[in-house]
């Protein structure tokens, strides 16, 4: 299989009959071996029904149905688990993508990229509850994580098959996605592309679910940079909190050869002691979480590297 198109649907029926036309004549087109994969995040409307009829005028379309409503991230996952192409390719539902991109965004994995990420420069969204949050969440997360993208939140990626295909994905991931990639040494490039107005269904998207995503962050955060050594950041603020300690009880020492106040009634006294239980709590997280690195990749046989060719 050259090519697997992974869609998650979450009550799209008004779009689909569009979708699947417009897929069908792009793809065809590149003369290549094709799937799309739907994945039927558990939608309440006739979504699946929907997909069902369309299967015969496109034999290449495989429909996973999900038990419930798991999220766009999960469903994601699933696609993946099912995808057997060489270049997976990932796309909202909504009409709003353009599968017309896909030729491009291929060609550009066949550059030499491992992953193409779609930057929306026109994009059709309101401004204050969609672009501008959107835009502050980009640059955070280029910020944060030393990938620099203009848009994580545009879904359609494309991706050679190594990358995604044993990537577990938890909460709001699937947006960082070239950012987890990055830590295995991936070559990743943007592609401008086109931008449509929704319209039929409603957006899925709103500001709680920004908020969910800056907590993803922040884990994302941890793995790319302490993952393997986390050592380095509990060891650190334990022993900056129990340098801080000593120095608090340097001070009430002093203070109370001065007689300016004796320890009992010293609060810096009960702040060193607290300092130094904090330090040594962090410093024994640190050794734990060595300990289970250690395990992780052990037991799993994992490498602390990524190959990319021997000659």
């Amino acid at each position: 299989m050259d090519i697997s198109v992974v869609i998650p649907i979450y009550n799209e029926s008004g779009n689909l009959s569009e979708l699947v036309k417009g897929l069908n004549g792009v793809l065809r087109a590149l003369g290549r071996s094709f799937e799309c994969i739907f994945i039927d995040d558990g939608s309440v409307d006739d979504s699946y029904a929907v997909l069902k009829g369309l299967k015969k005028d496109m034999p290449e379309m495989k429909i996973v149905k999900l038990r419930r409503n798991f999220g766009q991230t999960q469903a994601m996952s699933a696609g993946f688990d099912h995808a057997e192409g060489d270049i997976v390719i990932t796309m909202d539902a909504d009409l709003q993508n353009d599968p017309g991109d896909i030729p491009a965004m291929i060609a550009k994995i066949e550059e030499g990229f491992d992953i193409v990420s779609g930057w929306r420069d026109k994009r059709k969204d309101p401004f204050f509850s969609r672009k501008l949050p959107s835009l502050l969440a980009n640059k955070l997360i280029s910020f944060l994580t030393g990938v620099r993208l203009h848009d994580y939140g545009c879904t359609l990626k494309a991706y050679k098959k190594h990358v995604v295909k044993n990537m577990k994905l938890y909460g709001e991931m699937h947006r960082f996605i070239p950012a987890i990639a990055s830590m295995s040494g991936t070559k990743l490039t943007e592609l401008r592309v086109r931008h449509h107005n929704r319209r039929y269904g409603v957006s899925k998207y709103g500001i709680s679910r920004t908020l969910k995503v800056l907590l993803d962050l922040i884990t994302v955060k941890f793995f790319l940079t302490y993952a393997r050594n986390p050592m380095r950041l509990f060891g650190v603020v334990g022993l900056l909190s129990m340098f801080l300690g000593v120095v608090f009880i340097f001070v009430t020492v002093i203070m109370k050869y001065m007689k300016v106040l004796y320890v009992t009634g010293n609060p810096l006294f009960y702040m060193s002691i607290l300092l130094e239980m904090i330090g040594a709590q962090c410093v024994l997280m640190g050794i734990l979480g060595e300990m289970n690195v250690r395990i992780y990749y052990e037991l799993l046989n994992k490498h602390t590297y990524s190959v990319d060719s021997v000659d």
